[in-house]
């Protein structure tokens, strides 16, 4: 085992609630990938992997689980399970479950997700992106609250049909509801308005569900009610359970992308000027931005058989954070990792996961990007940070700003 002296940073000191962490995660991600690459984070009972390979290969592994409910009860992801008040008896969503069930229902929503139904969203995205710009007037702006934070909610709230007089309540409920989803340390208050707005999404989505039911329409949730592959059906319950995890996956982590994105290129005048000059770059450019500062930071598994990795016994039911943003920034496979570079060749990023749970909405979120940047860049020539700066979101498992003031 790795030797692991008490002065490594162990619990919150890993999450965003630790200050130094919050505006300095890769310093402290590579020492630990150097020091300590499979740390035993004994205050919060779990292991934290961090070098690339090894994250790989936890999420890669088959005989390893996503379902909480068969993680120890004192692990970390028990824990934060029980922290967030889920039952046991009620659908969970496919991030964490295990197949044939995973396989079942990704199988019944996969087919919005396919590279070819996202491109034949692109020129509408492309469309969302132009109007919200047009409606940026005056010298400086926050990114996120005018754009980055507004375009992935429109998009998604489109794709499952939502009603667009709804949208402001659909958007307040999904903000509510993801800042405390992930956040085993939320306050009182906090959980009490996540309750509320979970329980006011839940409304609104069993009653799409009986008005497509009644009458289909080209949506999403058509799509999750009339769905059957081999026999199988999706319950209300399930459609309910996937259209939240839709709004986490097509929210938080695509703001975060378009975010950490622009903060990336703007920190970087000569990859922007390269980006502005070349704009075929792009693609490659999102790959770079996705591997520089990825929106998802941490994944997570529970073993199900007896293994060692590095000299480290890992015992069933143990639960496993892998970091995806130390992976992302290992230098055995992506040299001099800290540089920014839309020219790189060769990215390789674990910020989609990986395995069977690969992100299922990545290629959405890639032309989200593309799309939102590009038309940032064409919108606004002289793009730079403004003096009032930036701050940076308080959710564990994801990196993003809150803020972000620009002048055009």
């Amino acid at each position: 085992m790795s030797d692991q002296p008490a002065s490594f940073p162990k619990g919150m000191q890993l999450t965003p609630f630790d200050p130094h962490f919050r505006e300095h995660p890769y310093e402290v991600l590579k020492s630990l990938r150097e020091r300590a690459p499979v740390l035993l984070d004994d205050q919060f009972n779990r292991w934290y992997v961090t070098r690339f390979d090894d994250v790989r290969q936890i999420l890669r592994d088959k005989d390893m689980s996503a379902d909480p409910r068969k993680a120890n009860p004192e692990s970390f992801v028990a824990r934060i399970t029980a922290l967030a008040g889920t039952n046991n008896s009620a659908p969970s969503s496919m991030l964490f479950m295990d197949d044939p069930d995973h396989r079942r229902l990704r199988g019944l929503v996969n087919k919005a997700f396919t590279l070819k139904a996202v491109e034949a969203l692109r020129p509408r995205v492309r469309e969302i992106a132009t109007e919200l710009l047009a409606k940026i007037d005056g010298a400086e702006f926050d990114l996120m609250a005018s754009f980055a934070g507004v375009l992935p909610v429109i998009v998604i709230a489109e794709m499952l049909g939502i009603d667009p007089g709804d949208r402001a309540s659909f958007r307040r409920w999904s903000e509510i509801s993801v800042a405390a989803f992930f956040n085993p340390f939320r306050t009182p208050q906090q959980s009490e308005d996540a309750a509320q707005a979970q329980m006011e999404l839940d409304r609104y989505f069993r009653r799409m569900i009986e008005l497509r039911r009644a009458q289909a329409r080209a949506d999403l949730i058509s799509e999750m009610v009339h769905a059957e592959e081999e026999g199988n059906r999706m319950s209300d319950d399930e459609i309910v359970v996937q259209c939240n995890l839709l709004l986490i996956a097509g929210n938080v982590t695509t703001t975060d992308l378009i975010g950490n994105g622009v903060k990336a290129l703007l920190d970087h005048p000569q990859e922007l000027a390269k980006l502005r000059a070349r704009p075929e770059l792009i693609n490659n450019a999102i790959e770079e931005m996705l591997r520089y500062d990825s929106p998802v930071t941490n994944s997570g598994r529970n073993v199900q058989r007896e293994l060692s990795m590095r000299g480290c016994p890992m015992h069933l039911g143990d639960s496993i954070t892998v970091s995806l943003a130390a992976a992302n920034h290992d230098p055995e496979v992506n040299p001099e990792p800290e540089r920014f570079d839309i020219e790189r060749t060769d990215i390789q990023h674990q910020s989609f996961g990986g395995g069977k749970h690969t992100c299922l909405g990545a290629p959405l979120a890639r032309v989200e990007a593309q799309e939102a940047i590009m038309a940032l860049l064409k919108r606004f020539a002289n793009l730079r940070p403004s003096p009032r700066g930036f701050k940076y979101r308080a959710i564990p498992s994801f990196r993003g700003l809150s803020e972000y003031w620009l002048q055009s």
